[in-house]
């Protein structure tokens, strides 16, 4: 596990980009071909408007993302689709992408990401935090068992009030209570992953991450502890209130 604290989240998305770039055209060289696992959500906007800039043969980069709502078509504002195709996908000529579509249906879309996903292991996998500690759609209590690669997973009330302060909904009732996620056992099978997890809200999922004294799916980014290369990236704001100790 390394640790990085910066300025502020435009400084930790340049230097996340930077070390993303690295990976992946250490990958193109070795191997001919890249797999990325992107996230989603307000915390990765400095990250991937940073990383679109990088010098990167996108053409020999497949794109993954981690989940998607239930019964949202990809034009609604808070379609993590639409965020990847605007911020993401419609700037770099990517490969191949792959994006969670449940309206095929949802054992199409399960499938279909599965047999596509475990083709080859994810070269370098954004993982962000939210603000209850997940990783991906994983809420505490998170599933560690299971072995799909995606699965439909129920959104606690603290991650549904995340999305709603984090402005993609106008109300609490309108935001999803269901989703298609990547499940722990497919993100903790990528080669690397980078966490970038900046501003204050984020600051109790920090502290609860690196202070618990032992993997817990109470709180799911706990099981991030136990990948071989795991870079965790966050600002001043994030880390205020963790012990020092547990800080470089």
């Amino acid at each position: 596990m390394k640790i990085n604290v910066y300025e502020s989240s435009p400084a930790l998305g340049q230097a996340a980009a930077v070390l993303t770039a690295e990976k992946l055209n250490a990958a193109i060289a070795a191997q001919g071909n890249a797999r990325l696992l992107v996230s989603t959500g307000a915390s990765q906007f400095d990250t991937i408007k940073a990383l679109v800039e990088q010098k990167v043969d996108w053409s020999k980069v497949e794109m993954f993302h981690l989940d998607e709502y239930l019964d949202m078509p990809d034009t609604h504002p808070a379609s993590f689709r639409k965020y990847l195709r605007e911020r993401m996908t419609s700037k770099i000529a990517l490969g191949k992408v792959h994006f969670v579509t449940p309206e095929i249906g949802v054992e199409a879309c399960l499938k279909a990401l599965e047999i596509e996903i475990r083709k080859a292991p994810i070269d370098v996998a954004l993982i962000g935090i939210g603000e209850n500690s997940h990783i991906a759609f994983n809420d505490p209590p998170a599933d560690f068992d299971s072995k799909e690669a995606y699965f439909i997973v129920k959104l606690d009330e603290r991650c549904r009030k995340q999305q709603l302060g984090e402005g993609w909904f106008p109300t609490l009732d309108d935001v999803p209570k269901e989703a298609l996620s990547m499940t722990p056992y497919q993100i903790m099978l990528s080669k690397c992953i980078i966490s970038c997890v900046p501003y204050a809200v984020k600051a109790d999922a920090i502290k609860a991450t690196l202070e618990a004294p032992a993997t817990t799916n109470m709180i799911p980014a706990t099981l991030l502890k136990e990948h071989a290369d795991w870079t965790l990236m966050i600002d001043k704001d994030s880390a205020s209130k963790t012990d020092a100790k547990f800080l470089p």
